[in-house]
């Protein structure tokens, strides 16, 4: 008799974890793309594209989002050699959302494209904070990407990769602005959230006087 009574009620609990292991697709955080809250500590040297992809995974799993496959948006310049990397190479396919499940872009192309929905109100870091933008105290806007408009690496030559990100004293970096504003002459510059401008140079000091506090994005690959 209590078997009977048992077994439906067995049947509803394993239903209803069924339910909420498909809703978040195995368990574990929806977010697939966010702002780094915090600098590693050595400005532009980030340890490579291996130490900055680790970053992302650290912070992700601190959030119990560490299942998939992390990767800092970054390229790196050819140098003898080695090719050149392009950050949009890297990321995997999409569609990525922030960590309250907002799709901030579908495809590598929407996100390349001018009607992506990355803004400072949707670009949050793994702890959906948001990061200071123009005319907050102090102005992070300037995020590190070390590359082009349509996400690829920059030509040889100046170095706009922070050494291909393992420097945190000569050189400088591409960054972006992740509010989309800023006081850049040229106007499609100014509003891109991936390649605005150059920084002053890659150590934290040269990052702040910039607009910048060292941060960068990170896309789920997977």
């Amino acid at each position: 008799m209590s078997k009977k009574r048992l077994l439906p009620l067995v049947l509803v609990v394993a239903g209803t974890a069924l339910v909420a292991a498909c809703a978040t697709g195995g368990g574990g955080s929806p977010m697939s793309f966010f702002i780094t809250s915090a600098n590693p500590g050595k400005g532009g040297d980030l340890g490579g594209l291996d130490g900055a992809d680790k970053y992302c995974r650290q912070l992700a799993a601190s959030v119990g989002a560490g299942n998939k496959t992390w990767r800092a948006y970054l390229s790196t310049q050819a140098t003898g050699s080695q090719p050149a990397v392009n950050a949009r190479d890297r990321i995997g396919k999409g569609p990525w959302m922030n960590v309250k499940g907002v799709v901030v872009a579908t495809s590598v192309d929407d996100l390349h494209s001018a009607n992506n929905k990355l803004g400072k109100q949707t670009s949050l870091t793994e702890k959906g904070g948001v990061v200071n933008g123009r005319g907050d105290t102090p102005n992070m806007h300037d995020i590190l990407t070390g590359s082009t408009p349509d996400g690829r690496a920059p030509a040889a030559g100046n170095d706009m990769t922070c050494g291909n990100w393992t420097s945190s004293k000569a050189g400088s970096a591409i960054l972006g602005h992740h509010d989309r504003d800023g006081i850049n002459p040229n106007p499609v510059a100014n509003v891109s959230w991936n390649s605005s401008h150059p920084s002053r140079g890659c150590d934290m000091d040269a990052l702040k006087a910039t607009g910048s506090a060292g941060l960068m994005y990170c896309f789920a690959a997977n």
